[in-house]
């Protein structure tokens, strides 16, 4: 595999290992193979033991002792505990926006909520909400909330919301209400439009993976 600058070897083996649940190649309680990552991403084991070890860490993978990482359970109601903790996160982090909306932050918002506006294009939007939740993030989350929104972002998929077609309509709205809250010293309606976003983006991406075959009605299995 092609080196990516700018990305740590660690994240690129927690991307692989997220798109091979997320596509169902690994399911629950598969053992994670270690040299089969380390072959098809051209790495080393160090940075495979680091990203597994992250990903025990984060609840997604389980270590045995003298046996390897297997996958936690993995399953619908998993998926959306993942996208649940997400939106409580980053709508502490909003909530704190909206209690105390600096003009030089309100300033700076005003760029990417205009740019989510004007977007037609998935992916533009995407870039333009993620520069929107950095802003907050870089103003509001201390280190260890901002650790946590990390660790609970891996079950987002940046790529399959860029290719979603409905991805502008749905978002958009709940975009514009946090955005508004936050204009109006509104931390309960702030931190609601969190939750909002990743109820909505949870439902849509477990109806995917069962169109596709990944997750049932029975969980993964």
């Amino acid at each position: 595999m092609p080196k990516r600058y700018g990305v740590k070897e660690k994240d690129l083996v927690v991307a692989h290992v997220l798109d091979l649940l997320l596509t169902g190649r690994l399911r629950s309680g598969d053992r994670v193979d270690r040299n089969k990552i380390t072959a098809a991403l051209g790495l080393s084991r160090v940075p495979v033991q680091e990203a597994l070890n992250q990903l025990a860490h984060d609840g997604i993978l389980e270590s045995r002792y003298h046996r390897g990482a297997f996958v936690h359970r993995f399953d619908a109601d998993v998926l959306r505990e993942h996208h649940e903790v997400h939106g409580l996160l980053t709508g502490a982090a909003s909530a704190r926006a909206a209690a105390d909306p600096r003009p030089d932050v309100l300033d700076r918002l005003a760029e990417p909520i205009a740019v989510m506006r004007a977007s037609s294009d998935s992916r533009a939007f995407l870039n333009a909400a993620d520069l929107f939740r950095a802003i907050v993030l870089d103003e509001y989350a201390g280190p260890r909330l901002s650790a946590g929104i990390r660790a609970s972002r891996g079950f987002m998929p940046h790529e399959f919301w860029a290719s979603y077609p409905d991805t502008v309509n749905q978002l958009l709205p709940l975009a514009e209400a946090e955005h508004a809250a936050i204009h109006r010293r509104d931390p309960s309606s702030a931190r609601q439009a969190c939750l909002d976003r990743t109820d909505l983006m949870a439902d849509v991406l477990i109806g995917d993976l069962r169109r596709r075959g990944v997750l049932t009605d029975l969980g993964s299995v």
